[in-house]
């Protein structure tokens, strides 16, 4: 079974890094050099060059030079894993068993953007790696294969993307057989879900009028490899990489104030409690009793 791959992220680079160990057919690589969106954007050159491997770097999936480029390789199956833009015909036809799309969220619900930073920032309790033969919708084709994973309440960004890694290896390496097999089960998705809105910085602004809970969340799902949640403090926008739930309840005391000081540590008042920023890049710490707004 001849396979295509697309990809541009440190995720896509994970899988093909597998697929090559397993030795699938993998016959071509579409990537790019560079992604001003993709903070987790992954260079596919180096591996491909590595493994032999035919390498096309495009910013446009759907042109002519693309299409003639994969249709020359003669795919049987395209793999699309990692890709910011939908794809369209006639590429979306070409392979004969069709576009293999991910999406790492229990589908059909929560298609749309950004689904690692929705499910933490949200607090749900679980997600899931959910792959799917893509159709002229997003997220929205039949799904092959589907497995759920935890959300812990300490979990950040990296950690979720791991865990979407560890699933996601065992599940290509499964249907990649059944597909070469012709024994793929395919199950349909309703078309009625809801979507995920794209998210802009105003979304992984911080807020200490905010609960502690919905804070922590904020930072936890924006950390590396995400830009990070900020605030604005003296005119410069502050990072915030790493937090911790803080013990100061007193009701009488403003969101936005530092209430403590330990080291690089700051405990800052929320609208119910406090947190402790421990990872930021504040390069001259405030005074208690200031404000961080």
């Amino acid at each position: 079974m001849r396979i295509i791959y697309i990809g541009s992220v440190f995720f896509s680079y994970k899988i093909l890094e597998h697929l090559i160990k397993i030795k699938a057919n993998v016959v071509g690589v579409v990537s790019k050099k560079e992604s001003k969106i993709n903070s987790d954007f992954y260079d596919l050159s180096p591996i491909c060059s590595k493994s032999n491997l035919p390498n096309l770097n495009t910013e446009n999936i759907n042109s002519d030079e693309s299409f003639k480029w994969v249709q020359n390789l003669m795919p049987d199956v395209i793999y699309c894993f990692g890709w910011s833009n939908i794809i369209k015909q006639p590429l979306l036809n070409l392979p004969k068993k069709g576009i293999v799309g991910f999406h790492p969220t229990l589908l059909p619900l929560n298609r749309g953007r950004h689904p690692l930073i929705w499910a933490k920032s949200l607090g749900l309790k679980e997600s899931g790696t959910s792959f799917f033969i893509m159709d002229e919708s997003a997220d929205s084709g039949a799904i092959i294969s589907q497995e759920k994973f935890s959300i812990q309440e300490n979990d950040t960004a990296k950690d979720l993307y791991e865990k979407i890694i560890k699933n996601s290896i065992k599940q290509v390496e499964k249907f990649t057989k059944e597909l070469e097999e012709n024994r793929e089960k395919k199950i349909p998705q309703p078309k009625k879900s809801n979507y995920w809105r794209k998210r802009n910085h105003k979304d992984g602004e911080i807020n200490f009028s905010m609960s502690s809970k919905t804070i922590i969340n904020m930072v936890r799902a924006l950390t590396r490899p995400y830009p990070g949640a900020t605030f604005l403090f003296n005119g410069e926008k502050i990072i915030v990489w790493s937090i911790e739930q803080g013990s100061n309840n007193q009701p009488n005391i403003e969101p936005g104030k530092v209430v403590g000081l330990d080291k690089n540590k700051i405990e800052v008042k929320t609208g119910d409690g406090s947190i402790i920023l421990i990872d930021h890049t504040l390069s001259k710490l405030p005074k208690l009793n200031q404000y961080l707004i």
